[in-house]
């Protein structure tokens, strides 16, 4: 499932393409034909997102609300849209551009009321200047629940997935397994801090990147990582590799169902991953 970086990304990349544009809609799938149909002839006012939400606000009040899921993507191109190929649920067309979504989670309309329903289920968004990390705290700090899964959890902090999770805890020198009530406030600031910093970079360059100028593979002497995710890390899918920066082998765990990668060195802790 795409992190947020990559849904604040697409906002910026459809406010480009088609805001101030009077769109074109349609259904090629067919799942989508009454929300298309009343999206079309409306221009769009701009986009956001909030976590792995994605928004476009239209004229008239239309908001189209998008969830990627799993397996949800996103084209587009210029000039004349091309004949549909796959499972399009809704092509969005101007005089410039055109835009296809096929297999997502979530395509559809919502009203206010609704948008700020969602919105009321999601914790603070790292990304968005509105967001308060004391929010998220307030939750945190009553939970015996596994750090970890506190900020997978969306309606803890919303837009952060697996590798920034384990990343930014490898940084922090914190356990996955550490209880949400035995972070301290401070530490807490500090965690969010550098989320924030991770998830901007990779809005910035589009690929996640976590380790300093002094782990990287030039400055280590190492290979770069291949990975179909790309970037630099230091634990995240690393299990059995050394370490970059104490040697020790990196661990592989599951908590509530979830692969986790820490080092038990530069993480250490009495808590036990299975």
């Amino acid at each position: 499932m795409p992190e947020g970086h990559t849904i604040h990304r697409l906002a910026a990349r459809h406010r480009e393409l088609f805001a101030g544009d009077k769109v074109l809609a349609g259904s090629p799938q067919g799942r989508f034909a009454d929300g298309a149909a009343a999206l079309s002839g409306t221009v769009l006012t701009g986009t956001e997102a909030y976590g792995k939400h994605l928004l476009h606000h239209y004229s008239g009040g239309l908001i189209l609300h998008v969830h990627l899921g799993l397996y949800g993507r996103f084209t587009d191109g210029d000039g004349e849209p091309p004949a549909p190929v796959g499972q399009v649920r809704l092509r969005l067309a101007s005089d410039r551009h055109w835009l296809d979504v096929r297999g997502p989670a979530a395509c559809e309309l919502l009203g206010p009321a609704e948008v700020a329903a969602l919105r009321e289920r999601l914790g603070p968004d790292p990304l968005r200047e509105d967001a308060d990390p004391v929010v998220a705290y307030a939750r945190i700090s009553r939970s015996r629940t596994a750090l970890a899964a506190l900020l997978l959890d969306q309606s803890v902090v919303a837009g952060t997935g697996l590798i920034f999770v384990t990343e930014a805890l490898f940084r922090a020198g914190l356990p996955p397994t550490l209880p949400g009530r035995d972070l301290t406030e401070p530490a807490w600031h500090a965690l969010w801090a550098d989320l924030r910093e991770l998830m901007l970079a990779a809005v910035a360059t589009g690929r996640i990147d976590t380790v300093a100028g002094e782990h990287l593979p030039e400055a280590m002497g190492r290979p770069p990582r291949v990975d179909r995710h790309g970037g630099e890390v230091y634990v995240y899918r690393r299990p059995g590799l050394a370490c970059h920066v104490c040697g020790t082998e990196v661990r592989r765990g599951v908590l509530a169902g979830r692969n986790l990668y820490w080092c038990p060195t530069c993480q250490a802790s009495s808590t036990r991953i299975r």
